[in-house]
């Protein structure tokens, strides 16, 4: 199956310095496509000097966008999602695309583990995939658990945006008006969930494969949550409303309106108590309204399941 591997990077120079090479060495079968996000610094001449294509995009886009750009100019059956701060191990690709030849499956789930930014080795899982729970939260599964542990393959809901396998088929019937594969209006966060979700709701399933492995610098993670900056905060609880807004069904609801409903009254309070510059991320969602709406006329008109599975993860 023909790959591409799209590694973006936003002035990441120093970290393409380590991930160029280890992405490169999974094989002359995957095509290298380094996204320069507009940037001032060296990233165009070291994918060049890798070897690798240098994506040059002439203005700086959100995260989203550039990946929307890059996908519509790149081809490969399989596309790899890679951000410039994830490490690929050897093998990575070996084991995680054979996952695709199930025809059902759309996208494959590495085993992130943490790495620190020098590069140290923390011991621990990053992500084991993604869930999105009942009440429609959406996290990393096993993050800071030992790193031995999900060592068995299975199901989850999606895969966490650092490094992502799909099936090219899958990311295009889940663009919408053809071309928007990442929601544009999420910018960034919860871009990768919100694009699960869709895919669920297609009938595309997502499996966990440990034994591709890479090795990922999380900047913000729920063990740094309380370092986040501000904008980044009201941009995650933005974007959590938008995401349901698109793609929540009547059966979801009849069965977890009264989660999600409790679940909001207790993230309502505890901005109204200790974060109340969050306030902003429900005038900035209310905003957006309108494009969120047109998003879900498209999401539910082409949707084949009623009920995704939320809160699948794979065996511990």
């Amino acid at each position: 199956m023909r790959t591409t591997i799209l590694l973006m990077s936003v002035n990441e120079a120093p970290m393409l310095e380590r991930s160029l090479p280890a992405a490169l060495a999974q094989g002359p079968s995957a095509e290298l496509v380094v996204v320069d996000n507009a940037c001032t610094d060296a990233t165009t001449e070291l994918a060049r000097r890798h070897g690798a294509r240098a994506l040059r995009l002439g203005q700086r886009r959100s995260y989203a966008a550039a990946i929307n750009e890059a996908l519509a100019r790149t081809g490969g059956e399989a596309v790899l999602l890679l951000n410039a701060d994830c490490f690929l191990q050897p093998g990575f690709l070996a084991a995680a695309l054979p996952r695709l030849s199930d025809p059902d499956i759309g996208s494959v789930a590495p085993k992130l583990l943490r790495v620190s930014a020098a590069g140290e080795r923390l011991g621990q899982i990053d992500a084991a995939g993604m869930f999105v729970d009942r009440r429609r939260k959406n996290g990393l599964v096993g993050h800071a658990r030992p790193g031995e542990r999900f060592a068995r393959s299975g199901e989850v809901f999606g895969a966490d945006g650092a490094a992502a396998l799909y099936r090219r088929q899958t990311l295009e019937d889940c663009a919408l008006w053809g071309r928007e594969v990442l929601d544009e209006d999420m910018a960034l966060w919860a871009s990768d969930a919100d694009l699960a979700w869709r895919a669920q709701l297609l009938g595309w399933r997502c499996v966990y494969e440990p034994r591709a492995v890479a090795h990922h610098v999380r900047t913000y993670s729920p063990s740094t949550r309380a370092r986040m900056s501000e904008p980044a905060r009201r941009l995650q609880f933005r974007n959590r409303a938008l995401m349901i807004v698109k793609n929540e069904t009547a059966a979801g609801l009849r069965r977890d309106g009264a989660l999600i409903a409790g679940y909001e009254l207790l993230a309502l309070g505890h901005v109204l108590l200790r974060e109340r510059h969050l306030l902003g991320a429900y005038r900035e969602a209310g905003g957006l309204l309108a494009g969120a709406r047109r998003r879900r006329k498209l999401v539910q008109a082409r949707r084949r399941v009623s009920l995704p599975p939320f809160g699948l993860t794979p065996p511990e």
